[in-house]
């Protein structure tokens, strides 16, 4: 079995979170490093997935297997929260093992599967489908970095080789969106649920458009679907937890505390 890098803080009831692709859990804008203030109550389990931050190199990062090792850190009982493509994994991994989930929450859950008789999700899918397809094979580090960054009216960071990685690892990895989500076994589960998602009103016009309303509308169906409740968080975008930290902590700490 592949050793994941995890990184756990604090005390007391134990919450272990899932990021989303092209990041790593501490990352402090796109993974967890924002909620680590709720270590002062909890204790936070923060693994980079394989492929990612500190965990070894994968030929191929895929959501069954990360399914799997999310699924194994659950055991004696714990929060679970998923980003992203990441959530889609918190998804499967509490359908493996749901005796152990205290709570599940999904931020801005990319679980486009879970939506696509809207319109907008999917064509939304598609959309996602042949931009991978679209990325030349020879780019750069950099340009990669520049191209997953520009493509959605956002200036790319400076460029590190942990980024690189991470986005080149998003780019192979196994689409989140081709897994089948358990949608009736989550609705029927007795932990509370939380579906949490950006505004977007502050989001560059075109990547609301593209990014920002499919999955909004897919965090509403999913939350419907699920029997989650929901927050949309104004001000934020696709990382609420990191853009409004505050306003996601808090709601984390009131779910928790229940």
């Amino acid at each position: 079995m592949t050793a994941l890098n995890v990184t756990e803080l604090g005390d007391g009831v134990r919450a272990v979170f899932v990021h989303g692709s092209g990041a790593w859990a501490m990352h402090e804008t796109f993974g967890f490093g924002a909620q680590l203030p709720l270590a002062e109550e909890f204790r936070l389990v923060l693994p980079d997935r394989r492929g990612y931050g500190d965990s070894p190199d994968v030929e191929r990062s895929d959501y069954a297997q990360d399914a799997d090792d999310i699924a194994g850190l659950l055991d004696g009982g714990a929060h679970l929260v998923g980003h992203s493509s990441g959530a889609v994994v918190a998804m499967l991994a509490a359908a493996r093992n749901p005796e152990s989930v205290r709570s599940l929450t999904l931020i801005e859950p990319a679980c486009f599967q879970v939506a696509t008789d809207a319109p907008l999700v999917a064509a939304a899918l598609e959309r996602n489908r042949d931009a991978l397809e679209s990325v030349p094979p020879d780019l750069s580090d950099e340009d990669l970095v520049r191209l997953n960054f520009e493509s959605v009216g956002f200036e790319a960071p400076p460029v590190t080789p942990e980024l690189v990685r991470a986005t080149r690892s998003a780019l192979h990895e196994i689409p989140s969106w081709g897994a089948e989500i358990p949608v009736e076994q989550l609705a029927a589960a007795t932990w509370p649920a939380l579906v949490v998602n950006g505004g977007w009103d502050e989001a560059p016009q075109a990547y609301r458009e593209h990014g920002g309303e499919p999955i909004m509308e897919c965090a509403r169906v999913t939350a419907e679907r699920i029997g989650a409740d929901r927050l949309q968080v104004p001000g934020a975008s696709h990382w609420p937890h990191s853009q409004q930290p505050d306003v996601v902590n808090d709601a984390l700490r009131e779910l928790w505390r229940r």
